[in-house]
């Protein structure tokens, strides 16, 4: 009686169709199986340990003796002293608490009283990569997905690195605007040529890729291909009038709700002097800091639910379904917390 009552003289009393089955991270103790920036390259030295904030725990960085970054869980096995409190003595990670020292690859060397090693004292050692900057660390035992390239090589190309403030939402949240071709068009201002390409996107079973050619709201033509690959890390490679850039915004995950954002932009070094080339990614920089900036203050307000779409909305929709079943998992929990 009452929901007639409710319904008198509606046809169709409105309903929110919303999905609750893309899981958050965090949920059920579970994160997403992707490459996570974990701080810049600078951070990591063979001669100090520093400890970060990840997947709602804590990790250390490190250079082995080879001079490779490597990412491992933070608290020592023997009695829980936090390991970035230590130091790398010839090569290891010595525990401030005790002495103990740890290898690169997690094994524990040696005991500063002299008692053999347990065989459970080891750490966690996260598959760790470094590129463009940063160090990586993929929330697994084995990455299922490489980081994507350029279509240049990386040593043809100039780098240059931001770290941006965290933002209170997950980072495939931030990811859904690429897919989001709707967004595009009234938040960034840009007027896409032709008819949305919904069927010319490329998926894997871990990213999606497309192409567009829009002109800016001042009037500037760009052509730009952008993806998102994990998802973590949204990718750019754009020929703005006569000259290329690419550009790459990254997104670390220290704890649930938390997205860790970094700004990654590059040129080509024959583009011109090193004064050039420096001068030109500052534009690109600010440039992308506009871009940006407009989907921070969304994102700073915004109650993320995913309700009706339209027909503009299909590749949107279809990222939404891969986030129901991108693989979780958070084998390194009982180590990092």
């Amino acid at each position: 009686m009452a929901d007639d009552q409710w319904g008198a003289g509606i046809a169709n009393p409105p309903r929110r169709h919303i999905s609750h089955d893309i899981p958050a991270e965090g949920q059920d103790g579970l994160f997403t199986q992707a490459w996570y920036p974990i701080c810049l390259s600078s951070a990591a030295t063979n001669t100090n340990v520093r400890g970060f904030d990840f997947l709602d725990g804590r990790v250390i960085v490190v250079r082995d003796e080879h001079g490779r970054a490597q990412v491992l869980s933070a608290y020592c096995p023997h009695m829980g002293a936090d390991l970035a409190a230590g130091h790398m003595v010839d090569g290891q990670i010595r525990c401030i608490f005790h002495h103990w020292k740890y290898g690169a690859d997690g094994r524990c060397r040696s005991t500063a009283i002299g008692d053999p090693a347990p065989e459970a004292a080891k750490l966690f050692c996260f598959p760790t990569q470094e590129r463009w900057g940063l160090v990586w660390a993929y929330n697994g035992e084995t990455p299922h997905y490489d980081l994507p390239d350029m279509p240049f090589p990386d040593d043809e190309l100039v780098f240059k690195v931001r770290v941006l403030p965290d933002l209170p939402v997950d980072p495939w949240i931030i990811c859904a605007n690429t897919p989001d071709m709707q967004h595009i068009k009234t938040l960034h201002g840009i007027n896409i040529e032709g008819e949305d390409r919904h069927d010319a996107v490329e998926w894997t079973d871990h990213s999606l890729k497309y192409k567009f050619t829009g002109i800016y709201s001042n009037g500037d033509k760009l052509t730009n291909e952008i993806g998102i690959f994990g998802p973590t890390l949204y990718w750019q490679s754009s020929q703005f009038g006569e000259k290329w850039f690419g550009f790459m915004s990254p997104f670390g995950l220290p704890r649930p709700s938390v997205s860790t954002l970094y700004m990654v932009v590059c040129a080509r070094k024959d583009m011109g002097t090193l004064e050039e080339i420096d001068a030109w990614l500052e534009f690109v920089i600010d440039l992308e800091t506009k871009v940006v900036s407009e989907d921070v203050h969304n994102m700073l307000t915004m109650k993320f639910k995913p309700g009706v779409l339209t027909r503009s909305d299909k590749t949107l929709a279809r990222y939404l379904r891969m986030m129901k079943t991108f693989p979780r998992a958070h084998p390194s929990a009982e180590f990092i917390k």
